[in-house]
């Protein structure tokens, strides 16, 4: 090999290996623009018009009608490290008991909180005991008078 193609090589080997250290990012869910957030008028506007002016929303309130909530976030993944959330919005639309829109509300990822789901588990289930463990269990229950009248 001559000392020019050693030299392109190692150029071409060594921009591989930095392009390869670059920030990858992703975007997940949906914002609406602003200019479509605009169209929306507290007061006036319902949940009808709603979807045709800013589309359906990513999750909705656990009560029907008390908010639609539309999520959007930024993630940067670089190199083996854990992906890292670097920009999230939360745009919140509250309607009134008649559907009307009453606020439009922005929030951002400095607004955020993570919220540590916890799992609670009762110990002892009936599937931990067999049939047969349920049967010679129930033996000392039963009394003359429960099964003669």
């Amino acid at each position: 090999m001559t000392a020019l193609r050693k030299i392109v090589v190692l150029a071409f080997a060594a921009l591989l290996g930095l392009s390869a250290c670059s920030p990858v990012y992703r975007n997940h869910g949906f914002i609406p623009a602003p200019e479509d957030l605009s169209q929306v008028i507290v007061g006036q506007t319902t949940v009808d018009e709603l979807e045709g002016l800013i589309g359906r929303p990513s999750a909705q309130g656990l009560l029907t009608g008390s908010g639609w909530y539309y999520v959007g976030s930024r993630w940067r993944f670089y190199g083996p490290t854990q992906p890292r959330e670097v920009e999230r919005q939360v745009v919140a639309v509250s309607f009134a008991p008649d559907g009307v829109v009453t606020n439009v509300e922005r929030f951002g990822l400095e607004r955020g909180r993570v919220v540590t789901l916890s799992r609670r588990v009762t110990e002892g289930s009936v599937t931990e005991i067999s049939l047969i463990g349920q049967l010679l269990g129930n033996l000392g229950n039963f009394q003359a008078a429960d099964i003669i009248d």
